[in-house]
């Protein structure tokens, strides 16, 4: 009696056992396929990503934050808010001191050291002011979809025609360029009673600077040498 007892108490636990086994066996299948979706996905959007110009991740990173940006000026202009104010109370002094550090150690005023350097420094200056129209970069989106991010096997050549507002924002942009232009100053004519004491015009400037720091020091040196009574 007690060996019968003991044989289905050992099959009933060899059934529980089997059934645990078969369970995690499903559960590891349904885990494999899950895995094998994920990865068919990821290679998919590696392939989308591929295709992307070098630097989308920056552009669509910029884009986003431009949006937001937008999304809370409206909501200042809703409040009867000044959005620049808001702004200022959400940076910490800190963050301002370390922003403006960044600025000056990344745009740094060298001054001219040649004419392709200043055209340089003016199309950053102009590109900075270009503010995009991002409702019509959706309808773009929308429109064109894979085909508005081009590969090196895209065609677009003649392809693009620019709107009337785009012309017309470039005409204006030109014309604020001629109009600041003409307010620069002369060329300062040369006063032909002053001492020549420089060979050139970036050597007279440093003789100014010079001579309004040192100038006070070295004056009776200067007169001196000039009656050549220096000794």
């Amino acid at each position: 009696g007690s060996e019968e007892e003991v044989r289905p108490g050992a099959a009933a636990a060899a059934a529980e056992k089997r059934e645990q086994w078969l369970r995690k066996f499903r559960e590891l299948h349904m885990k494999r396929n899950e895995a094998r979706k994920l990865n068919q996905q990821e290679v998919a959007e590696e392939g989308k990503r591929l295709k992307l110009p070098a630097n989308w991740e920056a552009k669509k990173a910029r884009l986003e934050w431009e949006m937001k940006v937008e999304e809370k000026k409206k909501e200042c202009a809703a409040r009867g808010e000044d959005y620049e104010q808001v702004k200022l109370l959400e940076i910490s002094a800190e963050d301002a001191e370390r922003w403006e550090r960044k600025k000056k150690k990344k745009n740094p005023d060298l001054g001219f050291s040649d004419y392709a350097a200043a055209q340089l420094r003016q199309y950053q200056r102009l590109t900075r002011q270009i503010k995009p129209d991002l409702e019509q970069y959706e309808k773009l989106k929308e429109q064109y979809g894979e085909a508005l991010y081009p590969t090196s096997d895209s065609l677009l050549h003649g392809t693009h025609v620019p709107s009337k507002e785009g012309v017309d924002r470039m005409v204006a942009d030109l014309e604020k360029q001629i109009e600041k232009r003409e307010k620069y100053s002369r060329r300062r004519p040369y006063n032909d009673d002053a001492d020549i004491d420089y060979i050139n015009e970036r050597n007279a400037k440093f003789n100014k600077k010079a001579e309004r720091f040192y100038g006070k020091y070295t004056a009776e040196i200067k007169q001196n040498l000039e009656r050549g009574t220096a000794v």
